[in-house]
């Protein structure tokens, strides 16, 4: 299922954009990423082949929308303009009937729908869900957030978030965002204000996480270290210097 979906996938993206595009390219990368960060939780979970090819498969779609976002406002980040990419990425997949280039069956079409609108939401509600639902829509917002530490330790941030270097290190922290760091939330985007909120509330992406495998992968990969060190920041050292001690402290009583 994985590998005919993927072939179909990647022959979509290069009739339809460009894929040197930096965004695009930028984008391509996170895909393929999460797909194995899927993979890696999927099978700690010891779940059944068929399983693990759905959650990849899964992480394959989760982003579709962004890549017409990426074209229609050279930007991911949705505080600048309304733009759900997920709701997105369903329209195109089961409305626009695009879902049948990729998968044949119909049998997956409810949990790929489910697991892919909600996987950038604040909250998870799972009343309407069912226990695969649940499950799938887990696995893809963990395998995603995962991601985002690698990518924020690695690539260009202008390219990920519209900041600047300058707009992270010559900010201050909002106490709304300090403290609902130092209580162990993640960070609504609503409450972001300046370049090092933004920045903050990447970082508390970790007090979001399900499932032992992600906190390992942040674990093992120093990603929390990496972040925190990845900037100067002028004047919030001391305070960064806390959020980074409430991070590591989490991180090492969750794992």
């Amino acid at each position: 299922m994985y590998e005919f979906a993927k072939n179909n996938f990647d022959k979509y993206l290069k009739e339809n954009y460009d894929i040197d595009n930096e965004k695009i390219s930028h984008k391509l990368n996170h895909t393929y990423n999460v797909v194995e960060n899927a993979r890696i939780i999927a099978t700690d979970m010891n779940l059944d082949k068929e399983n693990i090819n759905l959650a990849m498969v899964i992480a394959l779609f989760h982003d579709i929308g962004r890549f017409k976002e990426a074209m229609d406002k050279n930007s991911f980040r949705e505080d600048i303009i309304k733009y759900d990419h997920a709701a997105l990425g369903v329209k195109l997949l089961f409305e626009d009937n695009l879902i049948r280039k990729f998968i044949k069956e119909d049998k997956y079409d409810n949990v790929i729908r489910t697991a892919i609108l909600n996987h950038s939401k604040y909250n998870l509600d799972t009343s309407d869900m069912n226990e695969i639902e649940i499950l799938h829509s887990k696995i893809i917002r963990d395998a995603d957030k995962v991601d985002s530490f690698r990518a924020k330790a690695e690539e260009d941030i202008y390219t990920m978030a519209n900041i600047t270097k300058e707009d992270i290190e010559n900010s201050y922290i909002t106490d709304k965002v300090y403290n609902d760091f130092m209580e162990e939330k993640t960070i609504i985007s609503k409450d972001r204000k300046t370049g090092i909120d933004i920045w903050i509330s990447y970082i508390a992406f970790v007090f979001g996480l399900e499932f032992s495998s992600s906190l390992k992968i942040i674990k093992d990969k120093d990603y929390i270290n990496k972040l925190f060190d990845r900037f100067d920041y002028k004047y919030e050292k001391e305070r960064m210097f806390i959020l980074r001690n409430k991070a590591l402290y989490y991180l090492e009583k969750k794992v």
